[in-house]
């Protein structure tokens, strides 16, 4: 006999809007908690479940319930800081018909983004002592060259570029806008603009060379 789950329609659950509220906002006394524990840190520390299930005053069992794993709560937690950062404005950026000027947009919401918010010096110092939010941030980082990789592939459009030399470009540009070198270029009072400029001007030898290759039709 097969069984099907919920085959009554009778006996579904009902997703009220009151209970579809209540849930958003555990979710998000969770996600507050999870932040808040971070920014309270003397120093990097793996985060537990049971930490953040107390101090948001739910169970362990409620933070799954709401995340499906700590891989799930660390994934939104990212999330939310990249949404009060500004990350959101990037397809907009991505979008520009000119794609050397929106690499120069990129740099720059980069850099406001992480000078934003202090809490992103947080989530990589702890990276460092936790694998599994490692993860996290590399996955992040990742689709950080895949946007880099994008607007390279529309400057480098029509141009005679081989492979190897495009994956040079590509190493830098990435290398140049990550964010230890943010931290490093910050200090104590560097602003986000001048930062930006200074990632922009150490791509700018790349950018240039790239933008003169020649076209295959003027070959």
């Amino acid at each position: 006999m097969v069984y099907i789950e919920n085959a009554n329609p009778s006996q579904r659950p009902y997703d009220s809007p009151v209970r579809a509220a209540a849930a958003a906002e555990k979710r998000a006394k969770v996600l507050d908690a999870a932040m808040a524990i971070l920014r309270a840190q003397d120093k990097p520390a793996a985060m537990s479940l049971e930490a953040v299930a107390k101090a948001a005053g739910v169970t362990r069992l409620t933070v799954y319930n709401q995340f499906g794993s700590r891989a799930g709560l660390l994934e939104a937690m990212l999330d939310k800081v990249a949404q009060e950062a500004g990350f959101d404005q990037l397809a907009q950026v991505m979008a520009l018909p000119d794609p050397f000027a929106a690499f120069d947009r990129l740099v720059e919401l980069i850099c406001h983004a992480w000078a934003r918010d202090s809490l992103m010096a947080q989530l990589h110092a702890v990276a460092a002592v936790d694998p599994e939010f490692q993860d996290m941030v590399n996955a992040r980082m990742e689709r950080r060259r895949k946007a880099i990789g994008v607007l390279l592939q529309r400057m480098a459009q029509g141009r005679q570029l081989d492979a190897g030399r495009y994956a040079e470009i590509l190493d830098l540009l990435c290398a140049v806008t990550a964010y230890p070198v943010f931290a490093a270029l910050r200090g104590p009072d560097r602003p986000p603009e001048l930062i930006a400029a200074m990632m922009k001007s150490a791509c700018a030898t790349s950018l240039a060379w790239l933008e003169a290759l020649p076209t295959r039709s003027e070959i």
